[in-house]
C-alpha cells in the first residue's frame, strides 16, 4: 500500500511521521526547506506533561537534557507575589524548550527510521484525489509526483494544502502581540517561571503592563512583554531599554550583565479551519488552527492532533478505511480546539482591562491571575488537555460502567503498570502502538512475580476477553488507579484517552466498548458540537 504523504517537516509533521512509523506505516514528508532549521533561541515552546511524554516516546530522548523542566511558578502583581507553586521532583511539570531543538530531535529520530522518508526542497504544487489514493505534485530542485494512501497538511499558518482544498480559515487577527527577547543572564530564581503583571517600574514606548520570564538551558531566559493593541513599532532601542529596566526591577535596582541571543515580535492569531478532513486529505497543527493567547500553546494542540490522527490512519492503512473512525479526528480535535478558543476569547477582555472577565470570575484581579496561571501551566479551561466526552466513538449504555477520577474521554493518569512480559513500566510508555489497552486494577499484584497471579482469579477470563476483542489490545495490570475500585477494568485508547471503566470482568461490555472505539456500532446521528463563535 502507498505511504502516507505528510506536507510540512515541522514538529507536528515529523511527530506524525514517527507516530505512524511506530505503527508500521510508511510516510513521505515533503519539506519545502533544505532539510534543517536555523536556530532561533527566541522561538520556543512550553510542553505540557502529555505532549512532552509523546515526544520522549518518539525520539527516545529525555527532554530534560535539552530544555528546562520548571521547578516552580510565580505570579506577581506590582511588588507582591500573588501565587507561588513548587513542583515536586516526581510531579509532572511543563518543559520549556527551543523549537529548533524539538525539530532537531525529531529529525534525528526520523533519520534512523527506515519507514520515514524526508524529501527536502519539495514544495507542494497540486493535489489529486482518487478513490484509491492521493497524488501530490511538488516543484523545486526535487520536483516530482508522489503517490500516497492519504495526505496530511502540517504545513503551517499559510498552508498550501488548506488553500488547494479550498478550506476556509476564519478567525481573528492579532488578538495579542508580544515583544520577545532570549538572553543569558542571572535572575534571582532558578528554573522557575514568572508572570509579572503591572510591575512597579514604568517606561515609555509601546509596552503594556505584563512580562513573563521562562528559563532555558545554560542560564538563558525567554522574556515576553505584552504589547498594547495596535501596530506600534518596537525598535531595537526601545527593546534594549525595556530589557535593562525589567532586569533591574527584578534584581537590586541595577541591571545585571546579560548576553542578548535573539529578539522578535510574536503575534497571536485565533483561527479555526472549517474542515479538517476532505476525503483522503487532512489538516493538522497550525494548518488547522491558530491559538496561543493567555499562555496557551498552539504546538501542544498540534502534537495532540498528530497523536489523535496517527492511530486512526494506521488502522485504516492496515485494515482498510473506516469512515466513522477517520471522521472522528475532525469531530474530536476540532471540538477541543474550538472550546479552548471560546474560553480564551471570554477571558481576553479582562486582560485588556475591559472588565469582561467579571461574568467568569466575579470581581477580583486574583481570579484573573489564576486564569492566566492555568493557561501557562496547562490547567483548567485555558490549558488542560481536552477530553473527548462527546466523541462519536464513545460507547453508549454499557452494563457495569462505573465512574473513576478520570472522566470518560479524558487523558488517563500515568500510573505504574505491569506489562505482559512481567516488567514494570509507566502507562504512558505503552501508548502510541496502535493497540487498545485493557487495565486491570488488582491491589497486591505488584509484590508478587507475575507467574503467581497471571493464571489466578479473574485473569484467565479477562485474558480470554481481551483476545476476543475486535481490535488488537494489550492487557496490563496496576496496583491502583485514582478513583478505581479493586478488580475494575479500564479500557484506554491508543492515544491515552479513557474509553470506559467497568466493574469486574464483563466480556460483552468490554467488546462493545472496543468496537465503538474503533468506529463500529456507533449510533447514527451522534456527533459532537465542533463549531466556534
Amino acid at each position: 500500500m502507498d505511504p502516507v504523504i505528510i506536507v510540512g517537516a515541522g514538529p507536528v509533521g515529523l511527530t506524525l511521521a514517527l507516530a505512524l512509523a511506530r505503527q508500521e506505516v510508511p510516510t513521505v514528508v515533503l519539506d519545502e526547506g533544505p532539510g534543517k532549521e536555523e536556530p532561533r533561541p527566541a522561538r520556543t515552546a512550553v510542553l505540557r506533561p502529555d505532549t512532552a511524554a509523546l515526544l520522549e516516546r518518539l525520539t527516545g530522548t529525555a527532554l530534560d537534557h535539552h530544555g528546562v523542566r520548571w521547578t516552580g511558578w510565580r505570579a506577581m502583581r506590582r511588588r507582591q507575589v500573588v501565587s507561588e507553586i513548587t513542583f515536586a521532583p516526581d510531579e509532572p511539570a511543563p518543559v520549556h524548550i527551543a523549537q529548533h531543538v524539538i525539530s532537531g530531535l525529531l529529525r534525528a529520530a526520523a533519520a534512523d527510521q527506515p519507514l520515514v522518508e524526508i524529501a527536502a526542497d519539495s514544495r507542494l504544487d497540486s493535489i489529486e484525489q482518487e478513490p484509491s489514493g492521493v497524488t501530490a505534485h511538488t516543484r523545486g530542485p526535487n520536483g516530482t509526483y508522489w503517490r500516497g494512501s492519504y495526505l496530511v497538511g502540517c504545513d503551517g499558518t499559510r498552508s498550501t494544502v488548506r488553500k488547494l482544498q479550498d478550506i476556509r480559515f476564519p478567525g481573528r487577527t492579532a488578538v495579542e502581540r508580544h515583544a520577545v527577547a532570549a538572553l543569558r543572564t542571572e535572575l534571582p530564581w532558578t528554573d522557575q517561571a514568572l508572570l509579572h503583571r503591572m510591575p512597579p517600574w514604568r517606561s515609555s514606548g509601546p509596552f503594556a503592563g505584563e512580562v513573563t520570564a521562562r528559563p532555558l538551558p545554560d542560564g538563558a531566559w525567554r522574556l515576553d512583554w505584552l504589547l498594547p493593541p495596535g501596530k506600534d513599532l518596537v525598535t531595537p532601542e526601545l527593546l534594549v531599554a525595556r530589557i535593562r529596566e525589567t532586569l533591574a526591577g527584578w534584581t537590586d535596582g541595577s541591571a545585571p550583565a546579560y548576553d542578548l541571543l535573539d529578539t522578535g515580535v510574536h503575534t497571536v492569531h485565533h483561527r479555526l479551519a472549517r474542515r479538517w478532513r476532505d476525503g483522503r486529505v487532512f489538516l493538522a497543527g497550525d494548518a488547522a488552527h491558530l491559538l496561543g493567547a493567555l499562555g496557551t500553546q498552539g504546538l501542544d494542540e498540534g502534537l495532540r492532533d498528530a497523536d489523535n490522527l496517527a492511530w486512526k490512519l494506521a488502522s485504516a492503512w492496515h485494515h482498510g478505511p473506516h469512515e466513522a473512525l477517520l471522521d472522528s479526528y475532525q469531530a474530536e480535535r476540532r471540538a477541543v480546539v474550538a472550546a479552548r478558543l471560546r474560553a480564551t476569547d471570554q477571558a481576553l477582555p479582562g486582560r485588556r482591562g475591559g472588565g469582561g472577565l467579571r461574568h467568569i470570575v466575579p470581581g477580583t484581579a486574583r481570579g484573573h491571575d489564576a486564569l492566566l496561571t492555568d493557561g501557562h501551566l496547562g490547567r483548567g479551561a485555558l490549558g488542560a488537555p481536552g477530553a473527548y466526552t462527546a466523541s462519536p466513538l464513545a460507547p453508549r449504555h454499557l452494563e457495569g460502567e462505573i465512574p473513576v477520577d478520570t472522566p470518560r474521554g479524558a487523558p488517563v493518569s500515568d500510573v505504574r503498570v505491569t506489562a505482559e512480559d512481567g516488567s514494570f513500566v509507566r502507562l504512558r510508555d505503552r501508548l502510541g502502538r496502535g493497540t487498545l489497552l485493557v487495565l486491570l486494577i488488582a491491589p497486591g499484584t505488584g509484590v508478587w512475580d507475575r507467574k503467581h497471579w497471571v493464571s489466578a482469579g479473574v485473569m484467565p477470563r479477562l485474558a480470554a476477553a481481551v483476545t476476543a476483542l475486535p481490535h488488537p489490545a494489550e492487557l496490563l495490570v496496576a496496583e491502583s488507579y485514582p478513583g478505581a475500585p479493586a478488580h475494575s477494568v479500564l479500557l484506554v485508547r491508543p492515544d491515552g484517552h479513557l474509553v470506559t471503566a467497568l466493574t469486574g470482568v464483563r466480556p460483552a461490555a468490554l467488546y462493545a466498548a472496543a468496537e465503538a472505539t474503533v468506529g463500529g456500532a456507533v449510533e447514527e446521528g451522534v456527533g459532537v458540537e465542533a463549531g466556534v463563535r
